[in-house]
């Protein structure tokens, strides 16, 4: 007996062991399959007991042989008719112990057991495989299946030709599957000797790998050239998927025993030029490591580190593992640059030349990085505080890092920080991971090729914390004088000395540092750009940057100081000058295409753009500023507002509605500001409470809304625009639509000093206000306001909410309590 019938049934043999299960499954499941009891039994009808093979469909005129223990045999010994007959019919799925119905397909086969033989340790039990039959009933009698049957007759409608072509493809393909398989010689020979094209497609059948269901369609078929077709189909895939993995196989065969081909020839050359004393001649390239190594004059921790690496490769040899992750490794070692710049002289009239050409306006933020790098020049360009500038998008705070690495002739290195969620991305990863490399300060030295460039660390304030650390904490040792002489990379293993490092840190907001990084930097605010300031940078320096881009010049192209204001106002709503400078780039690839159409006409340059091109050139108009109203009716007052692209008006409204006393707050406010409007509440009630006792305000409620509800609000700045806007509703007196405000409360009435005064002084002057509120501890601020834009304002600056109140509606509240206020208001309050 073949070891590929063994195996099949030995496969049958367990399959065989839940047969029990099946047999013995309850009445109530019996029933629910549409079985019947003995008393249904018809004793005159064609029925045989039903022989459950799960996983197996066989077809007619197939001998096999299964080898079963003495239990599983006596259990088909005992379920089998007089004549050894049973049917075997498969079920659609395998049953189980949990199985409340078992479904069987309708079409099966007779089985006939034609001898049973005792071995050593189990039967040998030969069975016939019959005709094929449909089950039209099946019954349950003692724990027994029965189905009622009829025969099947199938059409034979092969010719001999075609039972020619059918038996050499079935032969042909059986040879080369027989090949591939060990031991498979006798399987194949049986089946080659069957000359009956049926009997051969029923010996094949068994092997097919397929599924279930479509085993059962191919027992189905009426047709036997159709079956016999499809079977031969089926055998040719299964030969052609076999032949595929052999040679997948092969192939990798053939490279693995390639490299230790290699492997053993490189190794018996290294012995031959050992024999022939040919290694003081011929370099190796771990020889080439160690010189390199001794002659970089790295420090002694390195160095020690290095050449213990060194060891490592001369002892792995090649196409080991962890060749390569060595020579990174020291790849990284002898790129990064180890040694003191020599000092040279910081020149600072060169700094402020070069200050000055790259960026206009910004005197403060020059005067103190030339401040900077005066300290440096006295304590011998050692590294002192890092410096953080601060401010909104497209304000120059990365390019201020380039001036100075410019100014300083140093190296310039950026790296952005947006988004790093991982400490390794600054402390490198450990060599023991697949794929490490060093942390992004150290790839940073290695382009920089010296130890004291100027390294920009852009978007400090956009680094998240995660499962893999948090980055912010990394960039402590970074960024302190005091531990940066030795900063510990996970890479290298070894301490790299930053203290050289000209640190410069950039970030939109201080809300996304936190305080010990903070702590560790120099905080310089970059304010926003205002109108005059854009235009000179337009004009000075961002017209050639972009004329230069497209490849045009002056004398292509004119744009004309009232299309660059025209640009600013209408154009562009941002606190730098990154959108202008897409606007003006938008004009020059319109004005390259005109010179392209117009094929270089000389006569037509100049193009002129004016203000009245603008909207052929960039379109309708997308900037939109509010502009203050000739009045206000009672209960509107005009904010002042800080936003990420510069300052802006903030229109606050309020009305009464019948009610509770309740406070209504709209217009997406944060936190904050909801607070705000509820001291402001509290504080009008406590002010006004003599005048209020005899209204009826306790029974009215407060809308506050604050206009465009898609936008939100929040800041500690709007608690003396709250409180002037209820004020102004429940006395009825109306605030002069040209004053804004801005500053928050405290319960006691005292104004409390904010930030942004710049920004907000401007939003206030391109709104067409003429006064503006500003706690008193504000003052100071002004100093950062453009001289143009103050002189054109008048400033009030106040202590508490009583002189905002007497300021913004002429009421005063003397120490009574009691307000002076006309009666007409007063009559008004009570509704």
């Amino acid at each position: 007996m073949t070891d590929e019938k063994l195996s099949f049934t030995q496969k049958l043999r367990k399959e065989n062991e839940i047969i029990t299960d099946i047999q013995e499954l309850d009445i109530q499941k019996s029933q629910q399959i549409n079985t019947t009891t003995q008393d249904d039994i018809d004793d005159d009808a064609e029925k045989l007991p039903i022989i459950l093979i799960p996983n197996t469909i066989l077809l007619p005129h197939t001998d096999m042989t299964l080898n079963l223990d003495k239990a599983h045999a006596d259990k088909i010994l005992s379920v089998v008719n007089d004549d050894k007959q049973g049917i075997i019919l498969s079920p659609k799925r395998l049953p189980n112990a949990d199985a409340q119905e078992v479904e069987f397909y309708d079409i099966g086969v007779i089985l006939e057991i034609k001898d049973l033989s005792q071995m050593p340790e189990e039967y040998l039990v030969e069975l016939k495989v019959k005709d094929k039959v449909e089950v039209t009933k099946i019954t349950e009698q003692h724990g027994v299946f029965y189905g009622t049957y009829q025969t099947v007759a199938e059409e034979d409608n092969i010719t001999p030709e075609e039972a020619e072509t059918i038996n050499e493809s079935i032969n042909a393909t059986v040879q080369v599957i027989s090949g591939l398989i060990p031991n498979s010689g006798e399987y194949a020979n049986k089946i080659i000797e069957k000359q009956d094209t049926q009997t051969k497609v029923a010996e094949v059948f068994p092997y097919l790998k397929t599924t279930l269901a479509k085993k059962q369609e191919l027992l189905e078929m009426e047709s036997t050239k159709l079956r016999a077709l499809k079977v031969t189909q089926l055998l040719v895939e299964q030969k052609d998927a076999m032949l595929l993995q052999v040679e997948i196989a092969k192939k990798l065969n053939e490279n693995m025993t390639e490299a230790h081909k290699q492997n053993l020839l490189r190794e018996q050359m290294k012995m031959i030029q050992e024999e022939l004393n040919m290694t003081q001649d011929e370099e190796s390239e771990t020889k080439t490591y160690r010189e390199r190594i001794m002659e970089a004059k790295l420090p002694e921790k390195v160095e020690k580190a290095a050449l213990k690496e060194v060891v490592k490769l001369e002892r792995q040899g090649q196409n080991n593992s962890e060749e390569n992750i060595i020579r990174n490794y020291l790849d990284t070692i002898l790129e990064l640059p180890w040694h003191k710049e020599e000092k040279t002289e910081i020149d600072l009239i060169k700094a402020r030349e070069q200050l000055d050409k790259d960026h206009y306006g910004l005197d403060k933020i020059k005067d103190r990085i030339i401040e900077h790098l005066a300290v440096l020049k006295l304590k011998g360009e050692k590294q002192g505080s890092i410096l953080l500038f601060v401010g909104p998008p497209g304000t120059g705070k990365t390019s201020l890092g380039r001036s100075i690495a410019d100014a300083l002739n140093r190296p310039y290195i950026r790296a952005s920080l947006g988004g790093i969620k991982d400490e390794s991305e600054i402390r490198g990863h450990r060599r023991t991971y697949l794929g490490a490399m060093p942390g992004r300060i150290i790839r940073g030295m290695q382009n920089a090729g010296k130890s004291n460039p100027v390294f920009v660390l852009d978007e400090v304030d956009k680094m998240t914390e995660s499962i893999n650390g948090n980055p912010t904490s990394a960039l402590l040792e970074v960024l302190d004088p005091e531990q940066n002489d030795s900063f510990s990379d996970h890479y290298l293993e070894v301490g790299y000395d930053l203290s050289d490092v000209f640190f410069v840190a950039t970030a939109n907001s201080l809300d996304g540092i936190p305080g010990p990084l903070r702590d560790r930097l120099e905080i310089i605010n970059l304010d926003s750009y205002t109108a005059n300031e854009k235009r000179h940078i337009a004009e000075e320096h961002l017209i050639d940057d972009v004329l230069d881009e497209h490849g045009l010049t002056r004398d292509d192209i004119t744009i004309t100081t009232d299309a660059v204001d025209m640009i600013i106002e209408k154009y562009t709503r941002e606190a730098g000058v990154r959108g202008l400078k897409r606007e003006i780039a938008t004009i020059a690839r319109k004005i390259a295409q005109k010179i392209i159409e117009d094929d270089g006409d000389e006569s037509k340059k100049p193009y002129i753009v004016d203000k009245d091109d603008l909207h052929d050139l960039l379109g309708h108009e997308k900037a939109h500023y509010d502009k203050v109203d000739d009045e206000n009716p009672a209960g509107v007052v005009t904010g002042l507002a800080w936003t990420p692209v510069g300052g802006d008006v903030l229109f606050i409204e309020s009305i009464m509605t019948p009610g509770e006393g309740k406070l209504k707050l709209t217009g997406q406010l944060g936190d904050v500001m909801k607070e705000s409007a509820q001291i402001a509440q509290s504080l009008v009630k406590s002010r006004l409470a003599d005048v209020l006792k005899d209204s009826s305000i306790d029974e009215k409620d407060i809308h506050i809304h604050v206009p465009e509800g898609a936008i939100k609000k929040d800041g500690p700045s709007a608690g003396v625009t709250l409180l002037t806007a209820i004020t102004s509703l429940i006395t009825g007196i109306s605030v002069d639509s040209k004053i804004a405000m801005t500053g928050e409360i405290s319960l006691q009435g005292k104004v409390l000093p904010v930030g942004g005064i710049k920004e907000k002084v401007i939003a206030a002057h391109r709104a067409g206000i003429k006064k503006v509120l500003l706690p008193c501890e504000n003052e100071k601020d002004l100093e950062d306001v453009p001289d143009e834009i103050k002189d054109e304002l008048t400033f009030k600056f106040m202590h508490n909410i009583d002189e905002v109140l007497l300021e913004a509606l002429n009421i005063k509240i003397p120490e009574n309590k009691k307000l002076d206020i006309n009666q007409d208001a007063l009559d008004a309050m009570k509704i």
